[in-house]
């Protein structure tokens, strides 16, 4: 079985400020956060957030999405699909997201489908707890996927954090 199938389930883990502000950077401003809850919104501060409450798969993603989606098989895959769709219906002006570098599964193509460029970093994201506190590396790696206009800024602001390769589309 493979290592990430030992996966805790745990949603709960919130991006380091850092990499919220390099999002910020490259995308002027962050309007949609269709994944999150008031905990997260204290470093992201989108303009407009949805959370297991207000269902963001059920709500319009529209301008500049910043988006760490839970990372259980059934949610991570649901969240990327509907990102992949807002793009292609022209609702997504610019985003950025944080998932793991699965490439092996169809929702991770959707994603890259529709991906201007992607940041592998060099080591794995320590994520923070609710109380803020840094947890333990995870199992698996993670990527930085940007659509946009400002693939430049991208490079310029994310290349700190791994290495950025272009995704072409055929």
């Amino acid at each position: 079985m493979a290592h990430v199938q030992h996966n805790s389930g745990e949603n709960e883990w919130y991006t380091p400020p850092h990499f919220v502000e390099s999002a910020r950077l490259v995308m002027g401003s962050i309007d949609i956060d269709p994944a999150s809850n008031d905990i997260a919104q204290t470093v992201v501060r989108a303009g407009q957030y949805f959370t297991k409450d207000t269902n963001g798969l059920a709500q319009k993603f529209v301008g500049n999405v910043w988006m760490n989606p839970p990372y259980s098989s059934k949610l991570i895959s649901e969240f990327c699909i509907k990102l992949a769709f807002e793009c292609v219906v022209g609702n997504v002006n610019q985003f950025i997201t944080l998932t793991n570098n699965a490439t092996e599964t169809a929702w991770f193509r959707y994603l890259m489908s529709v991906s201007t460029a992607v940041c592998l970093p060099t080591k794995r994201i320590r994520f923070l707890a609710p109380d803020g506190t840094l947890g333990d590396s995870p199992l698996q790696g993670q990527c930085f996927c940007y659509r946009g206009s400002n693939a430049r800024g991208f490079t310029d602001e994310f290349k700190k954090y791994g290495v950025i390769l272009s995704v072409l589309t055929l």
